[in-house]
């Protein structure tokens, strides 16, 4: 009898690039994707704290590098992502969150979280996926949306607003890269503890909003995560694409 058998999730012979690497998600989903043997490379604006990172990962028998790119600043971003390319995965977790009620958002709050979270990411995931088209390779593109681009929160009008417009390019690029071979997903975490983050949980009005909307009782950590990068990365998921991978503690279940 001819068994089915389950597909890998290994990713040995496939080169990652991950932003917002430095800390956080980005980081977490780093060591999940070198973990399973791709060749990671280390992408945010602070080349010290990179290469510290780079340093110890090396000591973990990784096969890591380092990439200093601020995804906002479109141009250079898209020449360094020509020259250290290919890159079979990327994992986009550059990000940024100012937040505040609606009636108090300035133009300038605006602009520099739009900037980094629909255009840098637009055109960083733009990037990476002409490198695969000229080498002729297809590839996964994963782009670390939010829960945040389901529903709606309190001083977050802004932070919403990018995140589902993450949300429309994702599934339209997915659309039109499928023939090509090219995967492009989101995964979408409900709060998580980072640096990001520390501002809601210092206020323990927010934490308790935070707590109750988790039906699973709980903040999420970056291990959370890791997982669902992995995953979305490799051949396990090979007919998923233009989709978003909720981590959200049934927050999004209402």
């Amino acid at each position: 009898m001819h068994f089915p058998r389950t597909p890998s999730f290994h990713l040995r012979g496939k080169r990652a690039l991950v932003t917002g690497a430095s800390s956080g998600i980005g980081l977490a989903c780093a060591v999940a994707l070198a973990e399973h043997g791709a060749e990671v490379t280390l992408a945010a604006r602070s080349g010290d704290k990179l290469r510290e990172i780079a340093d110890h990962m090396a000591a973990e028998n990784w096969d890591t590098d380092i990439l200093e790119l601020d995804v906002s600043n479109v141009s250079a971003t898209a020449d360094r992502v020509r020259q250290a390319g290919p890159f079979d995965v990327l994992v986009n977790s550059a990000g940024l969150a100012r937040h505040s009620a609606a009636l108090e958002t300035t133009e300038e709050d605006f602009d520099a979280v739009a900037d980094l979270n629909i255009k840098g990411a637009y055109f960083l995931t733009k990037a990476v996926a002409e490198g695969l088209v000229a080498a002729g390779r297809a590839g996964s593109l994963i782009n670390i949306s939010s829960q945040m681009a389901k529903v709606g929160g309190i001083d977050r009008a802004v932070y919403a607003a990018t995140k589902h417009a993450v949300e429309g390019f994702t599934k339209s690029m997915a659309i039109e890269w499928g023939p090509l071979g090219i995967r492009v997903n989101t995964i979408c975490p409900t709060f998580i503890v980072t640096p990001l983050t520390r501002q809601t949980f210092d206020r323990p009005e927010r934490r308790a909003w935070v707590e109750e909307k988790i039906k699973l009782g709980r903040i999420g950590e970056v291990e959370d995560i890791m997982g669902a990068a992995v995953f979305l990365a490799s051949e396990a998921s090979a007919l998923i694409t233009g989709t978003a991978l909720m981590i959200d503690g049934g927050w999004t279940a209402d």
